[in-house]
């Protein structure tokens, strides 16, 4: 399925029996409908999964006979990235209660977009840390003739690579990361 996409109408008419909310205020509901679709995208509870995972495969994976998970470098990593994490719940939460009060939220969900995108790519940047080359779907030594043996690749690192990949789209759909600077920005510091 094509995941990332932009479409344009022009000269589009619309019978006014059709018409969904007041004429020329179209932008405005678009505007709500992003504010949610952004909250949404931010993505709290698959960043949780994934980081359970990420202990998982850390856990597994060894580095010189030892636990990667043991690896101070890789731990400080994974815990910056946990605390960010643990953030972006809280302001998500802050969202969802605003919300639930009816207020309109402001530029806390272009603050949910950037970070929870840039959370989902370090998570898939950590996944391919902990896994290397196991993670390239196919292996120089698997097309040799001759190879007999069964590939040398963890169960979990298989389908890492390609997630990997696809959450670089992230910070591109629900509008890039950059337009959300700027809205902040504008919300924030009235540029």
């Amino acid at each position: 399925a094509h995941e990332v996409n932009e479409v344009f109408f022009d000269n589009v008419r619309v019978p006014r029996s059709n018409l969904v909310g007041e004429e020329n205020r179209g932008w405005t509901y678009a505007k709500y409908l992003l504010g949610h679709e952004r909250t949404n995208i931010a993505g709290v509870g698959i960043s949780k999964r994934e980081l359970a995972r990420l202990k998982r495969i850390a856990s597994r994976e060894t580095r010189h006979g030892k636990p990667l998970l043991s690896d101070p470098l890789f731990s400080a990593k994974l815990a910056r990235l946990e605390a960010e994490l643990m953030a972006l719940e809280i302001t998500n939460l802050r969202v969802l209660a605003a919300e639930a009060e009816k207020r309109s939220p402001g530029p806390e969900v272009s603050i949910l977009k950037i970070k929870g995108s840039e959370i989902q790519q370090s998570l898939t940047e950590l996944m391919m840390l902990a896994v290397g080359s196991a993670a390239i779907p196919f292996q120089r030594d698997w097309i040799n003739a001759g190879w007999q043996a069964q590939a040398p690749v963890s169960p979990w690192a298989i389908p890492l690579g390609a997630a990997y990949l696809n959450m670089r789209k992230t910070t591109i759909y629900g509008g890039s990361n950059e337009i959300q600077r700027n809205i902040i920005s504008q919300m924030v510091l009235g540029l």
